[in-house]
């Protein structure tokens, strides 16, 4: 008998008691929020059809097609995999599951300048994304959302996942470093002893009994300092050697913003004087809630076709994603009227007028902005493998089309509601009820007056 066989025998009762460990981690008195894979409702994002201009013949005339939304998608943990729903609660954050999570390393900050403070000289953390090669896997963490459910057969009460709002499942791919227990993964893998994934499980609020277990501690993001719960005794040492095989990394966490610390949005964003609030976001880069037409990312996708066959809306990390506009349409979108039963695709500049059966049952929301983008949809979503130069390369061929940013390239549209909370739903219609030009603002130091 070889030696190779006797270590699987030896190591099967293990695996099978990883198995059934997988199989009792279902969280009490919850059930799993967003569409399973066969269900999505981007499965023909590569149909020829969206490279077509958005009309539909009817009897032989051009009529503007439906502008609607296609799919919809929270990231819990920010630049980790997205959860696709087909309603989405929002919240004055956004999504409501949608970046409250982010990794982040304590660093020394570099290149200090002279006269700097102890504080900002001190090491801190700092969030991370796929913009960091080094973490390019992250994209191959699928957290997954489990919310109370009364209805559930154990639901009570008293449960620590309903007590905590929740809790996020984060599942990583099953690795080693050895190439040896490498290849017996992946046969034990095969031989369904146990699973391709480990996972591990997080609150989705920090449990008042326990707070003193969560830290309450200020994590970098650009130029902010977004108070976060650091949840890093969570993190199982598997985790850590997944993102860092050569274990060479500094000390690593996950943090959960704090409600009480949401981060006020000025900028491009509309202000309380029109509002009535003022727009804020948790882990986001900058604005609540993100488009993308699927047109613009198919004509995309064919200037890049050599280089990248399948290149999927999802490198783009949109919360919304819609259909029925040409390529590039959302550009000079200003206001755009979402729900209710609006006459899509046309224009209506100006005030509502007498429609309040229309505004009761729809939300306005403002194209805040057109986003700006980095080289992190370079990293393809289902291998964590980035693209040396595309789409990046490409898109910056055309699409630098921003007054405010004529160095970096343009894809969507970065929003913000006229209200603080609402639902969406997939195929949601869409009025574009305002256009005009856009003008990038970047982002301001914390202490800088907001303009």
């Amino acid at each position: 008998m070889s030696n190779s066989i006797l270590y699987i025998l030896c190591a099967a009762p293990i695996f099978l008691v990883l198995r059934w460990k997988l199989s009792q981690n279902t969280p009490k008195g919850c059930r799993r929020l967003g569409l399973d894979p066969k269900e999505s409702n981007i499965f023909d994002e590569y149909d020829p059809r969206y490279t077509r201009p958005a009309c539909d013949q009817v009897k032989g005339n051009s009529i503007p097609s439906k502008y609607r939304i296609k799919a919809l998608f929270a990231y819990p943990i920010k630049s980790c995999a997205g959860v696709e729903l087909s309603v989405a609660d929002v919240v004055p954050t956004g999504l409501t599951y949608d970046r409250q999570f982010c990794f982040a390393e304590y660093l020394t900050p570099k290149n200090v300048p002279l006269g700097a403070s102890e504080e900002e000289k001190a090491p801190r953390w700092e969030f991370k994304t796929m913009r960091d090669g080094r973490f390019s896997r992250l994209a191959l963490i699928r957290p997954e959302i489990w919310v109370p459910d009364p209805a559930a057969r154990n639901y009570h009460p008293d449960l620590d996942e309903v007590k905590s709002g929740g809790v996020l499942v984060v599942h990583y791919p099953r690795t080693s470093s050895n190439p040896f227990w490498s290849g017996i993964i992946k046969l034990a893998v095969a031989l369904r002893l146990c699973s391709s994934e480990c996972s591990f499980r997080v609150p989705f609020n920090p449990p008042a009994e326990r707070i003193d277990n969560y830290p309450l501690l200020p994590v970098r993001l650009w130029k902010d300092f977004p108070m976060g719960f650091n949840y890093g005794h969570h993190l199982p040492a598997s985790l850590r050697s997944f993102l860092s095989p050569d274990n060479t990394f500094p000390p690593l966490s996950l943090f959960r913003v704090s409600p009480a610390h949401s981060r006020e949005i000025f900028r491009n964003a509309p202000r309380k004087e029109h509002l009535g609030f003022q727009p804020r976001t948790g882990f986001a880069d900058a604005y609540p809630l993100h488009l993308l037409n699927i047109a613009s990312v198919r004509d995309v996708a064919a200037r890049c076709a050599t280089a990248i066959p399948h290149l999927s809306v999802r490198r783009f990390r949109a919360n919304i994603i819609i259909e029925g506009p040409p390529a590039y349409a959302e550009d000079s979108w200003k206001r755009i009227l979402v729900g209710g039963n609006s006459p899509n695709g046309t224009i209506i500049n100006g005030e509502w007028g007498h429609e309040k059966q229309r505004r009761q049952e729809s939300v306005e929301i403002h194209a805040a902005c057109r986003t700006i983008r980095c080289r992190l949809p370079n990293v393809d979503p289902d291998t964590g493998i980035r693209h040396p130069s595309e789409p990046d390369k490409t898109l910056k061929s055309f699409r630098c089309i921003d007054p405010g940013d004529r160095t970096n390239a343009c894809l969507g549209m970065q929003l913000v509601p006229s209200k603080e909370e609402f639902t969406l739903h997939v195929n949601d219609s869409i009025t574009v009820l305002e256009e005009g030009e856009h003008f990038y603002i970047k982002m301001l130091k914390p202490t800088d007056p907001p303009v």
